[in-house]
Formats: structure tokens, C-alpha cells, sequence
């Protein structure tokens, strides 16, 4: 299950005044290239992909954090039955589908540290699960922009990893897989890429405590 558009949006909205931040702008450009996406891809629901990446983050509403606002945001979403949502929230983390090729510092708890890393170890993919990781890479706060642009900003929060280049090439293969479906590439569909990806904008970092 899932929200209607409105519903959604407001979700998002009270979420932006409970934690702000430029990652409600992100949301909301993660929905919509995700829609966009959806409308080429004839097995997929524009209006469910917009809402996936709507409320992807959600789990932000509760403050700033790392890995913990995925299963956040999977509590929220099951506690008001959108089971669909809450299973983005968790897969969109994870363009490698291993629970130990996470970035950033681990602030889950032991319990639920355990909890995702079956979960996701345990999944298998669905396009949806594909888009919104992929969407999640095509987006900043300021719109659309190419996953390189994408890659070096997180890279330059959350630092390197053993396997950060696979998981740049992970998504990479998702673009790829979608391209094939639309016969056309990402780039092309995606309004103002080009000025975005070439956009200066300062390195966001949250507030200190």
C-alpha cells in the first residue's frame, strides 16, 4: 500500500518542519524524476513512483541522523500502513543489496541492525526498488543532476569506502536497465540536467547539536 499524491506531499511537509533541511527539496526532485521515468516504462505507475520518492527519506522527520533514518522511516510508514513506502525506505540505501556495504556511520541500534541486514540480505529487487535507488542518484536539493555530480557530493560527506565504486557501478547498470526500456537515454528525459549538474552550490552539512 501507499498514499495518494496530496497525502504524501503533506507527509512530507509536516516531516520538512520537523527536521528542516535541503533534503525535502531532494525528495521532492527524487519523486519526480522517478515519475518521469515511470511514464517511459510501461510496467510501472507514474503516480506510485512519485510517491515512493516522496517519502523515500522520511524517516528524516524524526532528525538528523545516518543509517537510522531508513528504518525510521520503515516504522513510520508501516505504523500508517504503507508497507510499500516503508520497503523503499530501507532498499534505497542499498544499490548493493549487502547490509555490509552501507555508507556512513551506523546509528541503528543492535536489534535493528539486525533486523535490516536481513531484510535487505533477504530481498530480491523489484523494479521499484531499482528506480528509487537509482532516482536517489539523479537528484539533489537544487533538481536534477548527473550521478557523477550526485556520487562526488556524498562521497565528500560520508568519505570512501572499500566498496564505493561498486556501488557507483551498481547504479550505474540501473540506469543502463532503464535506458534499455526507454530507448533513450536518462539525460535526455530529465529537464534542465545539464544546468543543474553544472550548478556551484555549497556543501551542505548539518547543524551541530
Amino acid at each position: 500500500m501507499f498514499p495518494s499524491r496530496e497525502v504524501a506531499e503533506k507527509e512530507l511537509e509536516i516531516a520538512g518542519q520537523l527536521n528542516q533541511g535541503p533534503w525535502t527539496e531532494h525528495s521532492i526532485n527524487v519523486g519526480l524524476a522517478a515519475q518521469i521515468i515511470a511514464k517511459k516504462c510501461s510496467d510501472l505507475n507514474p503516480d506510485k513512483a512519485y510517491v515512493l520518492g516522496l517519502l523515500h527519506d522520511i524517516g528524516r522527520r524524526y532528525g538528523i541522523s545516518a543509517r537510522r533514518h531508513g528504518i525510521d522511516g520503515y516504522k513510520f510508514m508501516l505504523e500508517k500502513g504503507w508497507g510499500e513506502v516503508g520497503r523503499i525506505c530501507l532498499t534505497h540505501s542499498f544499490p548493493i543489496p549487502d547490509f555490509d556495504k552501507e555508507i556512513g556511520q551506523n546509528d541503528m541500534s543492535d536489534e535493528e541492525s539486525k533486523f535490516v541486514r536481513k531484510y535487505i540480505n533477504d530481498l530480491t529487487y523489484d523494479d521499484y526498488d531499482i528506480l528509487l535507488i537509482l532516482c536517489d542518484s539523479l537528484a539533489d536539493a537544487q533538481g536534477f543532476c548527473m550521478l557523477e555530480k550526485r556520487f562526488v557530493n556524498t562521497t565528500r560527506r560520508y568519505g570512501t569506502f572499500p566498496f564505493t565504486v561498486e556501488r557507483w557501478n551498481a547504479t550505474f547498470e540501473m540506469k543502463e536497465y532503464f535506458e534499455k526500456q526507454m530507448n533513450c537515454s536518462i539525460y535526455d528525459i530529465l529537464p534542465n540536467i545539464k544546468e543543474t549538474t553544472f550548478m556551484e552550490a555549497p556543501l551542505w552539512k548539518p547543524p551541530v547539536k
